[in-house]
């Protein structure tokens, strides 16, 4: 499975899941890749487009998390290792996630 059907089905998850029902939850993508158009690209630089940060950023019951997802066998980049400790360094949690299950085991951690 690619991560980008991973991270559709994590967000149609969540969404039908807290986001209907729940004020206090909010998933959101970070758009921060494969831009092959190099005007687009210089237009995201500008408007702070962040190498390295993460696919997805969830706002559950007060907590912010951010969550990088990969596939099975994907790995991080040195860029988004360094967004990662950042995060951290800042007091926020970071997740990277491999399928929904680990979505949702992430979220039931969390409670």
């Amino acid at each position: 499975m690619t991560e980008d059907k991973i991270q559709q089905e994590i967000i149609i998850y969540y969404r039908n899941t807290f986001q209907r029902v729940y004020k206090s939850c909010l998933i959101f993508s970070i758009p921060n890749g494969g831009l092959r158009d190099k005007r687009t690209a210089m237009l995201m630089k500008a408007t702070g487009l962040t190498p390295g940060a993460s696919d997805l950023i969830v706002i559950y019951f007060g907590k912010l998390l951010f969550v990088e997802v990969k596939t099975s066998t994907g790995t991080q980049s040195e860029e988004q290792k360094v967004f990662a400790q950042r995060v951290r360094d800042c007091g926020f949690d970071y997740h990277l996630v491999r399928s929904l299950l680990d979505f949702k085991l992430l979220l039931t951690c969390q409670q």
